[in-house]
């Protein structure tokens, strides 16, 4: 998958192996930040930065 495309929502769920539903949640409580929002609300995202933030998410082992 070229790096620099935005995917949807769907293609980030199926690419990190979560849901859909479990993406739109990270994406509403903040955890989460779309490159882009359409007009229509949806979200559009940069596959790298969506594992950048999700990576920063977990917790570190000490």
């Amino acid at each position: 998958m070229d790096s620099d495309r935005l995917i949807t929502t769907g293609e980030v769920a199926r690419a990190v192996g979560l849901s859909r539903q479990t993406i739109q949640r990270y994406q509403r409580e903040g955890l989460l930040t779309p490159v882009f929002v359409t007009t229509g609300g949806h979200a559009r995202w940069k596959l790298d930065e969506v594992i950048e933030q999700l990576r920063q998410l977990r917790p570190r082992a000490e």
